[in-house]
């Protein structure tokens, strides 16, 4: 068994070097971003993001990478009859596993991309009983496209995260009010990319 083991790794190690000796840009980068952060859901407020992603090509035109990324945002929250309640603009982080597919090893080449991972949800206060919205962490993913041309990126990204259910009785009525926080976020990104330039 060692000796299949090691013969499938072997085998591995020679067709990924091969694969990656074939591609035309350096193996690694790091993508830096600003953008726009556009939350969905009535009472929404957009806001500002700044990501940081370092990559490395596996194959020629695929690359994988870890996205970590902070947005500032207010988040949609609304009660059970539809009505938006007013919440603090938060901050709000992100740790994704990436991969991007190029169709172009030219100096313009377009992408597609999906990830994968953890959203870190910042707590926030609510309407004029200061209601806690509170922290917490959901799994969800991302799909996303865009342009590198050179070392500039511009790219658009849709994080879809599963929405926040919060309960909480209201101080002066005594009555039980459930608000639904919508996580999800469009954004819309330029930045540079650092490495990954041509061999």
């Amino acid at each position: 068994m060692k000796k299949v083991a090691l013969s499938i790794l072997f085998l591995a190690i020679v067709v990924v070097s091969n694969a990656q000796s074939e591609s035309a840009f350096k193996p690694f980068k790091v993508d830096l971003s600003l953008g726009y952060a556009m939350p969905g859901g009535t009472g929404a407020k957009g806001g500002v993001l700044f990501a940081l992603e370092p990559k490395y090509e596996v194959i020629p035109n695929l690359s994988v990478g870890l996205r970590i990324e902070a947005a500032v945002m207010a988040r949609g929250t609304v009660d059970a009859q539809g009505y938006a309640s007013e919440v603090d603009v938060k901050a709000a982080g992100s740790y994704l596993l990436t991969g991007d597919y190029y169709f172009t090893e030219t100096t313009v080449r377009p992408f597609v991309g999906i990830g994968l991972g953890i959203y870190s949800l910042a707590s926030a206060s609510a309407d004029e009983n200061t209601t806690a919205v509170s922290a917490g962490s959901k799994f969800g993913q991302l799909i996303r496209g865009g342009v590198e041309i050179s070392h500039f990126r511009l790219g658009v990204e849709y994080n879809i995260v599963p929405a926040t259910t919060t309960e909480y009785i209201d101080y002066n009525t005594e009555a039980k009010t459930t608000l639904k926080t919508k996580n999800g976020y469009l954004g819309i990104k330029v930045g540079v990319c650092i490495g990954g330039g041509r061999r």
